[in-house]
């Protein structure tokens, strides 16, 4: 549900004449909410168990997705798509503490990356999705189709929850006694710069990426169905990036994980300037979308293991809130689209993410996390 936008843009852009900047404000409106509803699911996820959380982020989510496909106008779908993140908040910080305390505290990042497979494949499988449904019918029904069997798969999954004992406050499991203290004293200064560099990796590829299906139909040549389809390129690259994270960073240590993601996005957001429609943009998508989703797990297991039990899914949800509604500057950078073009644009971005690698890499140097 939540990986329809991006794809769809092509279609939603011509339907509502839009510049580059309203596209941004679209994007702004649904991951501005989605980042700011972390901090406080994080919150409640501590206190009240991830039961109701992970429904809302499951069957809310859907809820909201099929009234866009109903909007009739380009503000009444900006609404929307506020509605749409502030009910998908709450999922990842139930989720990634309940998958943690499964499991032993030396299969935590692989763990934490299997999991997120699951929503990886989803961004896989929705452009493919969008662009055959859209292509026929257009991008309103590719919202209703997806919507209806996600709203009854969110009600049987809260009933699954109930059953397995997750009704209120997160239960403590066979696994989980590993994984339920730091395995140190927390590091301000390391935690906050490897955070940072998770955050920035995740909101400047994501961000980019969710221009580029305008970028292939409009400096490419793309078709709009093609255009829509290229996310799932990168997306690909999450399916296995995600789970191979997690384990070279059970096997090398996080910090060298996270400091690598972080010296390779920059320049993978910089080479878009100079691809054409063909195996050059499929490479570059693909090296995207697995340095992205290789920090995920990195660093979830990193807070895990760093951060007391009692304010885990606090320091998750600051994390999550960075990295999901970071991707709000997209209104920006449609700004910058629109005055400068995509060249000058990338290359900004590309800069400002080489330049956090940098000064995060330094603070971070010295030790294997």
């Amino acid at each position: 549900m939540m990986a329809l936008l991006s794809p769809l843009l092509p279609f939603i852009r011509n339907e509502f004449t839009l510049s580059y900047t309203q596209v941004g404000g679209l994007l702004f409106a649904y991951n501005l909410a989605y980042g700011l509803s972390q901090l406080p699911a994080g919150w409640a996820a501590d206190r009240l168990g991830p039961r109701i959380l992970l429904t809302v982020g499951v069957a809310g989510v859907a809820v909201a997705g099929l009234l866009i496909g109903l909007a009739p106008s380009y503000i009444i779908m900006a609404l929307l798509l506020v509605v749409l993140g502030l009910a998908g908040g709450g999922y990842h910080p139930a989720a990634s503490p309940l998958v943690s305390a499964s499991v032993k505290a030396e299969h935590r990042g692989r763990a934490l990356g299997i999991h997120q497979i699951g929503g990886t494949g989803s961004f896989f499988l929705a452009p493919l999705i969008a662009a055959g449904i859209a292509g026929a019918i257009g991008w309103r029904w590719t919202f209703i189709s997806i919507a209806i069997p996600a709203i009854v798969f969110g009600i049987v999954f809260h009933v699954i929850l109930g059953r397995m004992g997750y009704a209120s406050v997160t239960r403590k499991k066979g696994g989980g006694t590993a994984a339920t203290q730091p395995s140190e004293p927390v590091d301000l200064r390391r935690l906050a710069a490897f955070i940072a560099v998770g955050i920035a990796s995740m909101v400047l590829i994501y961000s980019t990426l969710q221009f580029v299906s305008l970028y292939a139909v409009d400096v490419l040549g793309a078709s709009e169905e093609h255009g829509a389809a290229l996310l799932s390129i990168a997306y690909f690259g999450g399916i296995w990036g995600g789970p191979l994270g997690g384990y070279l960073s059970d096997r090398m240590g996080r910090i060298p994980v996270i400091i690598a993601v972080g010296l390779i996005a920059g320049p993978a957001i910089y080479l878009l300037n100079y691809v054409s429609l063909g195996v050059s943009l499929y490479a570059v998508l693909l090296l995207m979308g697995t340095a992205m989703h290789m920090g995920m797990p990195v660093v979830e297991s990193y807070v895990i293991g760093h951060v007391s039990p009692q304010k885990r899914s606090t320091v998750l949800g600051i994390y999550y809130m960075g990295s999901r509604g970071g991707p709000a500057i997209t209104l920006f950078l449609g700004y910058l689209i629109d005055t400068y073009q995509f060249f000058t644009t990338l290359s900004g971005v590309a800069v400002t993410m080489a330049a956090v690698a940098v000064v995060c890499a330094a603070l971070l140097w010295g030790k294997r996390g």
